[in-house]
């Protein structure tokens, strides 16, 4: 006799369902399991992918940055020097009109200017040119007046703040070129 005749009929079909039950969950549990190793095997296959994708954009921004940091660090230098000769002539050019304005002070140099005859002028306020140069001239056959020691003062004054103007006009303008020159 069997194991299986012992068991009443109707039993025999629900034991049979429930094997057959327990081996479609079964079944169905390692297939779960082997579709988790592969999902599993695929998840880390592109988390490395996207690992790699992510180290070569950040190495390319760090080379993005250094270059950014390279360009900014010249364009300092080269203000940097461009500031150093605006500020040379600068001096240069307050110490030529201190030295101006001392020899002014003590009457070793006097400004003058040039003068028209009262009646050597034509019909059109002109002056008409001299035919013979005066020796030991600069401008041929003029007079000239002298001018005031204080107003020499004063225009030495007005010509040096014009020079620093220049000067400041000059940096601004290689500050302005050595931000839009393209590197």
């Amino acid at each position: 006799m069997s194991l299986l005749a012992l068991i009443p009929t109707r039993y025999r079909w629900l034991l049979g369902g429930g094997l057959l039950l327990t081996l479609l969950l079964g079944a169905a549990s390692l297939g779960w399991v082997v579709q988790g190793w592969r999902l599993g095997e695929q998840l880390a296959e592109r988390d490395k992918t996207h690992a790699q994708a992510l180290g070569r954009i950040q190495s390319a921004a760090a080379l993005e940055t250094q270059r950014g940091h390279d360009k900014r660090l010249l364009l300092e230098q080269q203000l940097q020097a461009s500031s150093q000769t605006q500020h040379r002539k600068l001096t240069d050019a307050e110490d030529k009109a201190a030295r101006l304005r001392d020899r002014l002070a003590t009457a070793e140099l006097r400004l003058s200017v040039l003068t028209a005859a009262p009646g050597a002028t034509d019909s059109t306020h002109r002056a008409p040119v001299p035919g013979t140069p005066a020796p030991g001239r600069l401008v041929d056959g003029a007079r000239r007046a002298d001018i005031d020691r204080a107003a020499a003062q004063r225009i030495v004054a007005i010509s040096q703040r014009g020079d620093r103007a220049i000067i400041a006009l000059g940096m601004c303008q290689d500050y302005v070129r050595a931000l839009g020159e393209p590197r």
